[in-house]
């Protein structure tokens, strides 16, 4: 059967998700979007998202792939946004749909990843209407410390301080951006965009800024991190809820697609090219 590669954006509310892979017996994002393809092509192929997500976190700009029967995309492609949106519950939707080069392949080719990390330090907590995507802080945080800091911690680095380890997998990375800023009603918003990220990263990143924000932990302390070769049990790994991957970015050329998928395959040491991911939760 003749098939068709589709590039997906999803958006997903994932406070009543066990995160997005399957897993047999729970509710997860990855088994709500294919239910939803299946009901509208019957069987799909190589459905592969750009990056998993842990339960409780959200996503405004998640990416998936997946082949479906040409002829029934060539039926849908007008009307599938609004198909889905008929046959997916309201906490996650499916935002863009394309049909793109066999090359593309939304976890390989991926550029970089961003997420970004919503935190109240209100003396009155969180924003009711913000309760799902914002954590709770009880201290309130120097902002310009958190984000002076941070800097230091930007450029290629072994993440082993600050990432789950995982048998097989490297913990090197290249950290892109990590900034910290208050947006408009007050909430802090740390923006961490990197090539990939190690199981926990994001996370960890956050709870180690968050104790140099609050003040038991000094500047120094962040960047000394770096230096570990595994994990810093002193490192506090904050909770899902205010974590949201909101943009994965690819090139535009099929050939970049092919080139950018080879080099992510390969394990990294420092000094090579970039690994793969599964996602920075």
């Amino acid at each position: 059967m003749d098939r068709t590669r589709l590039r997906l954006g999803v958006a997903y509310d994932g406070a009543d998700f066990s995160g997005w892979a399957l897993q047999p017996g729970r509710r997860t994002v990855a088994a709500e979007v294919i239910r939803g393809l299946e009901i509208l092509f019957g069987a799909v192929e190589d459905f592969t998202v750009a990056g998993r997500t842990d339960a409780g976190v959200h996503a405004t700009g998640q990416v998936v792939h997946v082949d479906v029967p040409t002829a029934k995309w060539e039926e849908l492609a007008e009307r599938l946004l609004w198909r889905l949106r008929g046959i997916l519950p309201p906490d996650v939707r499916i935002t863009s749909s394309e049909a793109v080069d066999p090359a593309f392949n939304a976890r390989f080719a991926a550029r970089w990843r961003r997420y970004t990390y919503r935190v109240a330090d209100a003396t009155w907590g969180v924003n009711p209407l913000r309760r799902r995507d914002t954590l709770a802080w009880s201290r309130p945080l120097d902002l310009d410390r958190m984000h002076a800091a941070c800097q230091s911690l930007l450029g290629e680095h072994d993440f082993a301080g600050l990432c789950k380890h995982r048998e097989g997998a490297t913990t090197i990375r290249e950290l892109l951006q990590y900034d910290w800023a208050r947006d408009g009603d007050g909430t802090a918003v740390a923006t961490v965009r990197a090539d990939a990220f190690c199981h926990s990263m994001v996370r960890s990143l956050v709870g180690a800024a968050l104790a140099v924000g609050d003040g038991r932990r000094d500047e120094d302390w962040l960047a000394s991190l770096l230096d570990l070769g595994e994990r810093a049990n002193d490192v506090h790994v904050v909770g899902p809820e205010g974590l949201t991957l909101v943009e994965v970015d690819y090139a535009d050329d099929p050939a970049a697609w092919r080139a950018r998928s080879d080099t992510t395959r390969r394990v990294r040491t420092l000094g090579t090219e970039p690994p793969g991911s599964d996602g920075g939760h």
